[in-house]
Parts: structure tokens; C-alpha cells; sequence
């Protein structure tokens, strides 16, 4: 089995997880997945898939300073995501940053996703 293949069967894996509603278990394997990856310049670039899933599965799972690390990667790599900035908007209202959240949720909002 190669390697592309093993890593989208634990990706896969995680998906099935986080729709279980594991989230705290599809957030241990996708954070073992991105710190696989995180070496490797080539797979590195793809992993916004997998750090989206893990930024949402910290949300859900209430581990609020997992999500806004990843949310804040996400928008550190792509400016223009809007549902990152929204799940970072969400993230810090729930965390109680009222102030902090009120951009990024007018931000999604611009990019197309009503926050």
C-alpha cells in the first residue's frame, strides 16, 4: 500500500469519526497526520483539508485554543477563506473574545459565509 493511499484511509478514517461525532477521536489522528506531514515540504501545502476538519473537530469538541490555532493557520495560508474566518469568528465568540470575533465574522460575511 503506498503511502498516499494509507494517509487517505486515516484521513477517511477521521471523517468517519468526526461524523460519528467522535471529535476528540478525529482530532488525535488528524493531528498525528498533519505532524507526519508537517516535514514534508510537497505534502505539507495539501493538508488544508485535514487541518479544517481538525480546527472544526477542536471546536465541537469545546477545545477552543486547538480550533483558533488551526482557523488562524488556515487564514495564515489563505487569506481569502471565508469559512475559516468564520470558524475563527465563532471560535473566539465562544471563548469569550466578543471584540476579537467581530472582524472575522464580517469578513466571512463579505467572502459568502453569513455569519
Amino acid at each position: 500500500m503506498s503511502v498516499m493511499s494509507s494517509e487517505w484511509m486515516r484521513y477517511s478514517t477521521a471523517q468517519a469519526l468526526f461524523d460519528a461525532r467522535d471529535y476528540r477521536g478525529a482530532a488525535t489522528l488528524l493531528t498525528e497526520i498533519i505532524a507526519q506531514a508537517a516535514g514534508d515540504r510537497e505534502v505539507r501545502h495539501g493538508l488544508a483539508d485535514a487541518r479544517l476538519l481538525l480546527a472544526r473537530a477542536y471546536f465541537h469538541s469545546a477545545q477552543l485554543s486547538g480550533a483558533e490555532e488551526q482557523a488562524r493557520q488556515l487564514l495564515a495560508d489563505d487569506p481569502a477563506d471565508g469559512y475559516a474566518a468564520l470558524l475563527l469568528g465563532r471560535t473566539l465568540q465562544r471563548a469569550g473574545r466578543p471584540d476579537e470575533a467581530s472582524p472575522l465574522l464580517k469578513r466571512a460575511e463579505a467572502l459568502g459565509y453569513g455569519a
